[in-house]
């Protein structure tokens, strides 16, 4: 195999990679979860929550 031969199969192999993980990505079945998670910066709820409660890093 000559170094031309591996230089077609690294970039093969990265577009396979690269469609891969965009078909993922934009595939209908996470649209849900995807959406879910892009509000959890929005979400003003949960950082009320976390704010309310005392910690104290010396207690476990």
């Amino acid at each position: 195999m000559s170094m031309v031969d591996l230089q077609i199969f690294a970039t093969v192999a990265a577009f396979i990679a690269f469609v891969s993980i965009a078909w993922w990505a934009y595939s209908p079945k996470n649209k849900k979860r995807f959406e879910e998670d892009a509000q959890l910066a929005l979400d003003d709820a949960d950082i009320a929550a976390l704010s309310s409660t005392p910690r104290n890093k010396d207690e476990r």
